[in-house]
């Protein structure tokens, strides 16, 4: 006796084979059988001129603030998304700096246009460490799987706070204090380590992101600390400056691709095609080829 069956959908197993009409059989909270199943079932679902997909996996969200007071997290549940990963293009709200409430609401009401009353109104702000953060989600149930990111500019300001937000450069202590609370974040459950490099991303009082200007030795440092650790990947959008020519573009590529063999972990970067340049994301491509071919 199967606990479910699912008949006459259109099936789409996310193999990259054509759809198919068929039954699926669940027993014991697995897929059991795919196809023409006979087996009685405590309960039928009748799936004729629906179609039948596995779930989605949305890994670029913003729902740092919103999964704080939505269990339901829509509208991404209602589209067939079961899994999340927020804590993109290193904004959110984790590590809180005593204080810096404000800064973190007008980075990511800047960056994401996500309403900054909305978020005033939703947030309680009961956590200070990035652990602290993850059991605030977990005392209220999602309907979807929810994954965090720890991101840069939260980090960035606990640790530097003005000089951060005046994008100065990072000190050797700085550094050394941001790894830690990276380090710390990874094994609290963060399942990775985000960063935001494009003059694209304003707060919303017009001010650059904090860490949109991170060296070299500042980001390698921070992705070094997810080196041997499993399940874990680092993720980054830039524009890598392509307005501004292939002359750009190439040292910037230089330093995301430098993070991704400091950390020895896999690394997902945002590929781009503007009116500008349509022809951005081929760049990316051919980087990307070539970093690969070179492990």
């Amino acid at each position: 006796m199967l606990d479910l069956k699912i008949t006459g959908g259109t099936i789409v197993d996310g193999t990259g084979a054509p759809a198919f009409t068929g039954d699926i059989g669940v027993k014991d909270g697995r897929i059991a059988v795919v196809g023409k199943v006979a087996d009685p079932a405590q309960r039928t679902i009748d799936a004729a001129g629906a179609t039948v997909t596995p779930g989605f996996i949305d890994i670029h969200t913003h729902y740092d603030g919103q999964a704080v007071w939505d269990s339901a997290l829509a509208p991404s549940s209602w589209h067939g998304v079961t899994s999340i990963m927020m804590g993109n293009c290193g904004v959110g709200f984790a590590p809180l700096r005593p204080g810096d409430a404000d800064r973190l609401v007008k980075l990511m009401e800047g960056v994401e246009e996500i309403p900054g009353t909305v978020l005033y109104e939703g947030l309680d702000w009961r956590w200070e460490s990035f652990a602290d953060y993850l059991n605030r989600l977990e005392e209220m149930p999602h309907a979807i799987n929810v994954a965090a990111q720890i991101p840069h500019d939260p980090v960035r300001l606990y640790v530097m706070g003005d000089r951060a937000a005046a994008q100065q450069p990072a000190t050797e202590a700085d550094v050394a204090a941001m790894k830690a609370i990276v380090r710390d974040a990874l094994k609290a459950g963060a399942f990775g380590f985000s960063t935001g490099r494009t003059d694209t991303h304003r707060t919303s009082d017009g001010k650059d992101t904090p860490a949109c200007i991170a060296d070299m030795q500042e980001v390698t440092g921070l992705a070094s600390v997810l080196k041997g650790l499993p399940y874990r990947i680092l993720s980054a959008v830039s524009d890598f400056d392509m307005f501004k020519g292939l002359e750009r573009f190439e040292p910037e590529f230089d330093v995301l691709e430098a993070m991704a063999r400091a950390a020895g972990r896999p690394m997902t970067l945002t590929t781009l095609e503007r009116l500008g340049n349509p022809d951005q994301w081929n760049h990316v491509k051919r980087r990307v080829e070539k970093a690969r071919a070179a492990l």
